[in-house]
């Protein structure tokens, strides 16, 4: 029941968030406004839904250290999209003309702060943690990330390729993270630094979702196997090899630090030990 309740809050904030930022003019700054508030009411209300149905302080979104984990975190997922695209553009995949909208990467920056929170809420926060207690992490991780590729097929120019590159890099290495530190910070912050990169730096596509122009007027051609076609980048083989090793990194840095959890003690106790 507890799933339940943790869902249907934070997915309502998202769905509020979601019509206002569709029924707002085409202001960029109001766009910003709106998804950063969309991004803080997620939290927030995450926190008190876990509160509530868990009789528990919500660790996991606990704000000490949590300016430093994002920052840590946007960086990170900049420098890996950053290295994606510089590879592309080595064989000629990615091409600047100029400058784009500026206007239009400020609205960007609002809407990938509304669309990395809420997903990391829900697909880290209340999905994996809550199958993990039950299955342990390994088993947890591909599932939960097998759904999060799944999601993606929602979107306008979405295909089979892109959803399996999505659940491979980004559903692994962003629960890897959570895994490593046991909150959310550190993958809010991957999430949203590698979308503002791909959307509003590096004006490509993101998860085939039609994305507006950014900071720079840029052109991307040549096999999908590279620069992903209409889904982006994010379907690339570059994307998926550099996130995996990612993955590797934060999944033997939880093995250190001894936050993975194993079939046989996956219970809600040795969980909630890991989250303090």
């Amino acid at each position: 029941m507890r799933v339940v309740w943790q869902l249907a809050v934070t997915v309502g904030i998202a769905f509020v968030g979601g019509q206002c930022l569709a029924a707002a003019p085409a202001n960029p700054w109001l766009t910003l406004v709106i998804g950063v508030v969309t991004a803080v009411l997620a939290i927030l209300g995450y926190g008190w839904v876990v509160r509530r149905t868990e009789r528990r302080p919500a660790t996991e979104v606990a704000g000490a250290g949590a300016g430093g984990a994002v920052a840590r975190g946007t960086l990170i997922g900049a420098a890996l999209f950053g290295s994606v695209i510089v590879n592309i553009a080595f064989l000629g995949g990615y091409v600047v003309h100029g400058i784009g909208s500026v206007s239009g990467a400020v609205g960007l920056v609002g809407f990938m702060a509304a669309a990395a929170v809420t997903e990391e809420v829900v697909f880290r926060g209340v999905l994996f943690r809550i199958v993990e207690e039950r299955t342990g992490t390994w088993i947890a991780l591909v599932l939960t990330g097998a759904l999060f590729g799944l999601v993606h097929m929602l979107n306008p120019h979405a295909d089979w390729g892109g959803a399996v590159a999505v659940a491979i890099e980004a559903g692994g290495m962003l629960t890897a993270a959570y895994v490593a530190t046991r909150r959310l910070w550190l993958p809010i912050g991957l999430h949203f630094g590698w979308n503002v990169a791909a959307g509003a730096v590096f004006s490509t596509e993101v998860s085939g979702n039609g994305t507006p122009q950014g900071l720079l007027d840029a052109t991307m051609s040549g096999p999908t196997i590279l620069t992903g076609g209409a889904f982006g980048p994010e379907a690339s083989l570059y994307s998926v090899v550099f996130c995996v090793v990612a993955t590797i990194v934060f999944l033997w840095l939880a093995h250190r630090r001894g936050h993975l959890v194993p079939r046989r003690r996956a219970d809600r106790a040795a969980v909630a030990t890991l989250a303090r």
